[in-house]
């Protein structure tokens, strides 16, 4: 095969990710005839090591499942190294290949990849076809995966939603993001841990330890739902922010915006480890402070630490509120009498003509 037959990774793409909201889902992107990838690759695909995909491999041919010449095959590459411009023989993989792993390899990755690959099958078996829904709907051309990232951070730049929540969406973006999933969870966790800290020199459960005052007003609480301060706002970081803090994140989700959109335009794909390692190189290129480790307050201290100041907040706030209404009706009490007061001569004239009459 010469080499105008091999589609090189840079020209070709197939990305594997869960579509939608329904988790099961996954969507695959093809460009070109064929796709050719270096085990490299395909272990960044799969989100597992280049020396699990080789093992799958070497199974795959030694069980004759499928035939290695037919589907793996050296392709030239040019790469810099130690400033010399080096080219090497590298060995690529063709879509049979690149299939065949992903129902073998064990991760996160793999599981989206042969559940999505099962249900293919089983309507297949069942029905006797797979339809393309897409195809009958007349979208012959499969939907670009980077412009609608593009059109999606477009949306996020428009909106006026709270820095939290646009944040939120921003992470949704990444190839790998799963919600739900205790690990995405921890990550959201993590980063805002960072942010806060950026922001405060605090993580968030330093905040709530250091800022969460019962004889504060509002308890130190900036940023609360309804009419009044709730236990359910005390435990909340972000709501002890002030207006230069909360100026510090919304520089940070710019950044975030920025670079999402450049990779976007780039044709790459962004996962979550991805946006730490951009937040840890903004917050140093900006001189902001860098968060090492998770801090020296817990949260549940923190939230603990923060009920008890509100439960004395609270019994403050009811007390206040007696002695306001008791003052509110001794007014009343007062004024009642005053006018009380200035209706009894009249009734003490009317009496004076009556007894005038009679005699």
């Amino acid at each position: 095969m010469s080499k105008k037959d091999i589609v090189h990774a840079a020209q070709g793409e197939l990305l594997i990710y869960p579509a939608g909201g329904d988790a099961g889902g996954i969507r695959v992107l093809l460009a070109g005839e064929s796709v050719w990838l270096t085990q490299a690759q395909i272990a960044e695909l799969y989100q597992t090591t280049p020396q699990n995909i080789t093992q799958h491999l070497k199974a795959i041919y030694a069980e004759g499942e499928l035939e290695e010449a037919a589907t793996c095959k050296p392709y030239l590459q040019v790469r810099q190294e130690g400033g010399r411009t080096v080219s090497r023989s590298t060995k690529h993989y063709r879509l049979e290949a690149i299939l065949a792993v992903g129902y073998r390899v064990r991760s996160a990755r793999g599981t989206e990849f042969r559940q999505w690959a099962t249900a293919r099958l089983s309507e297949y078996l069942t029905k006797g076809f797979v339809l393309d829904d897409e195809r009958l709907k007349g979208n012959t051309s499969p939907v670009d995966h980077f412009d609608e990232l593009l059109a999606r951070i477009r949306e996020i730049r428009a909106s006026e939603a709270r820095v939290y929540q646009r944040i939120r969406e921003i992470f949704k973006m990444a190839v790998d993001y799963r919600e739900g999933d205790q690990a995405t969870q921890l990550f959201f966790a993590t980063m805002q841990n960072k942010m806060h800290y950026a922001a405060t020199g605090l993580t968030a459960a330093e905040i709530i330890r250091k800022r969460a005052d019962a004889s504060k007003p509002n308890m130190g609480v900036n940023t609360w739902k309804g009419s009044h301060v709730l236990k359910q706002d005390v435990g909340t970081a972000k709501n002890y922010l002030d207006a230069q803090e909360i100026d510090t994140l919304n520089r940070i989700t710019v950044m975030f915006l920025d670079q999402a959109e450049f990779r976007a335009m780039r044709r790459q794909d962004i996962r979550l480890a991805d946006w730490d390692g951009f937040l840890d190189k903004f917050l140093r290129d900006t001189e902001l402070p860098v968060l090492v480790g998770a801090g020296k307050v817990g949260r549940q201290q923190a939230l603990g630490w923060a009920e008890g100041q509100y439960d004395a907040f609270a019994e403050r706030r009811r007390l206040e509120a007696e002695r306001v209404a008791e003052a509110r009706y001794l007014e009343d009490l007062r004024n009642c009498a005053d006018s009380l007061k200035s209706v009894k001569p009249a009734a003490s004239k009317r009496s004076s003509n009556k007894s005038g009459d009679k005699a």
